[in-house]
């Protein structure tokens, strides 16, 4: 009985995620917030665990959407081939960070929350070089974060799963800064 209950609090929240992904409606509500109250309600792991799951998902599918606005928006072969990367590599992360979720019962965002949306939609709006020089600084930052949150996991995190699904995925994040790196001193 208690399954059944959990199981039927996991379909509702995850239900009400998804109606409400629409970006464009007054009543939105942010994803990324759902995923949250969900996981704070049904505590199935560790706050600092759900927190990061979370957080990485919505990083990664940003990574996505802005990879693939790169490979067409981008002047600089070496930014669209990024960007290409980006795709497949944060697809592969977010596809095994999603598996791991649902095995632990975390809800995760189903779309980007409304900030990472409003960068996203800024970043549409650029094209050619503007759209490289945005994109590469972005792309260091958001890296040098992103390693430092998943090192942190990797170290602190009090849920095996999440801490070894951390400590996979900083090589990839750690060769993604030193590709952007590599692009940023060619300019």
């Amino acid at each position: 009985m208690k399954t059944v209950l959990f199981s039927s609090f996991i379909a509702l929240g995850l239900g009400f995620m998804s109606c409400n992904s629409n970006s464009s409606g007054d009543n939105h509500q942010d994803t990324v917030d759902s995923a949250k109250a969900v996981n704070k309600e049904v505590k199935a792991v560790q706050p600092d665990a759900s927190n990061f799951a979370v957080a990485a998902a919505n990083g990664g599918m940003m990574e996505v959407e802005l990879g693939k606005i790169a490979e067409d928006h981008a002047s600089n072969p070496r930014v669209k081939a990024y960007g290409a990367m980006m795709v497949k590599d944060h697809s592969e992360a977010n596809a095994k960070l999603k598996d791991i979720a649902s095995s632990l019962n975390i809800a995760i965002p189903d779309s980007v929350s409304d900030d990472t949306r409003k960068e996203i939609d800024k970043m549409k709006k650029k094209k050619g070089k503007d759209f490289d020089k945005e994109y590469v600084s972005m792309m260091l930052d958001d890296h040098k974060k992103d390693i430092g949150e998943f090192k942190k996991c990797a170290d602190n995190c009090s849920d095996s799963t999440i801490k070894s699904f951390a400590s996979n995925t900083l090589p990839v994040l750690e060769k993604h800064l030193d590709s952007i790196q590599a692009i940023a001193n060619k300019k």
